[in-house]
C-alpha cells in the first residue's frame, strides 16, 4: 500500500465486515515527540482468542473469498519499518481496538495521503454507519463526526453525491488548519 490513507481503507473495511456501526479514527502527530499514531476502534463482532492470536499473519484470513490477509501484516511491517509497532485489542460481541505507532521522523513512515477522499468514500459506501474521524497536531484538533452531520442534515442521505463532495471539501480544508 502506498500510504496510510490506503491502510485506513482497509482496516476500516474490516470494521464493516465486523458488522460495525461505529467506527473512530484517530490520528495523533507530535514532531517534538516523534510520534506518528494511528489508532481505530470499533463496535463491530469481535474476534475470538484464536483469531486475534492469528491476525497479523498474512497467510491467515477469515475469509472464504481468498486465502491471504495481508491488511493487517502490512500495516504492521510498515509500522515496525518505521521505528513503532502494532497493537491490537479484540473481545467477541463487543469490538475491537487497533493502535498502530510510527516514529513521526522515520523516512520509512508512509505519508497520510488523501485522508479526506478515504472517509468519502467510506461515508458514501456505508452511510448507515457512525464515523469518527479526529485528527490531532501541535497546530490543533479536527473531529469529523457523521452523526453530528446526520443531525444537521436531516433527511439528506449522506451518500448523496453533492454532500459527498461538500464533505470531502470540508474535511481538506479543516485538516490543512492543522497540518
Amino acid at each position: 500500500m502506498r500510504d496510510l490513507s490506503e491502510h485506513i481503507m482497509d482496516i476500516i473495511q474490516n470494521s464493516v465486515r465486523a458488522n460495525a456501526s461505529f467506527v473512530e479514527l484517530e490520528i495523533f502527530e507530535d514532531v517534538k515527540k516523534d510520534i506518528y499514531k494511528l489508532i481505530f476502534i470499533d463496535n463491530g463482532c469481535g474476534m475470538s482468542p484464536e483469531v486475534l492470536a492469528n491476525v497479523c499473519d498474512p497467510f491467515y484470513t477469515s475469509r472464504t473469498t481468498r486465502k491471504v490477509g495481508l491488511g493487517i501484516s502490512l500495516l504492521k511491517q510498515n509500522a515496525e519499518q518505521a521505528g513503532g509497532g502494532l497493537d491490537i485489542w479484540s473481545e467477541e460481541g463487543k469490538g475491537t481496538r487497533l493502535e498502530v505507532n510510527f516514529s513521526h521522523s522515520n523516512i520509512d513512515r508512509p505519508v497520510l495521503g488523501n485522508i479526506a477522499e478515504t472517509m468519502m468514500l467510506l461515508v458514501g459506501a456505508n452511510p448507515e454507519m457512525d464515523f469518527i474521524y479526529k485528527h490531532t497536531t501541535s497546530e490543533g484538533e479536527y473531529v469529523f463526526d457523521t452523526r453530528e452531520i446526520k443531525e444537521v442534515l436531516e433527511e439528506v442521505a449522506l451518500n448523496d453525491p453533492n454532500i459527498l463532495v461538500y464533505l470531502k471539501e470540508m474535511i481538506n480544508e479543516n485538516i490543512n488548519t492543522i497540518i
